[in-house]
């Protein structure tokens, strides 16, 4: 899912980050001069509340499995998150990025536990999402089938 991009504006490279519970209006990423092959290609930084540029996060390059094509991947992580936000960066025509977020792990809901599952996708889908918690006339059957909270659900 996308949820921001970093423009090349005058040879910055800056941008935002929205998501439902977080908003970086104002992000940058500044070039890492190392000589070691294991340092990050990027520093990302915030502006925070005092106006002051922050680093929030890192990105190294990575490449696609499947096509080889380069992005950059990394995690945007601040004490006020509950854990770090993974994310990864696809170049655009302009010289920026589109921003991406990404799920390191697999969904409770998916069969693994909440947030520790390391099955990869294509695991996954040999037990396919498991039985179906409907019965023939539709109506919810199993864990939470009787559960009545009185709160209105709106689907």
């Amino acid at each position: 899912m996308n949820i921001g991009e970093i423009r090349n504006v005058n040879g910055r490279l800056t941008g935002s980050i929205a998501t439902r519970t977080i908003d970086l209006p104002r992000i940058g990423l500044r070039k890492v001069e190392s000589q070691s092959d294991r340092a990050p290609v990027y520093e990302i930084l915030a502006l925070n509340v005092a106006r002051r540029w922050v680093q929030i996060g890192a990105l190294w390059e990575a490449f696609s499995k499947k096509t080889g094509e380069a992005f950059l991947a990394g995690s945007v992580d601040d004490p006020g998150l509950p854990e770090p936000l993974p994310v990864a960066m696809f170049p655009t025509e302009d010289g920026g990025f589109t921003i991406a977020w990404r799920r390191e792990t697999v969904r409770a809901e998916f069969g693994g536990g909440f947030g520790t599952s390391q099955r990869s996708y294509d695991q996954r889908s040999e037990g396919g999402f498991g039985e179906s918690t409907a019965g023939t006339d539709g109506a919810l059957m199993g864990a939470g089938a009787g559960a009545d909270d009185g709160e209105d659900l709106p689907f």
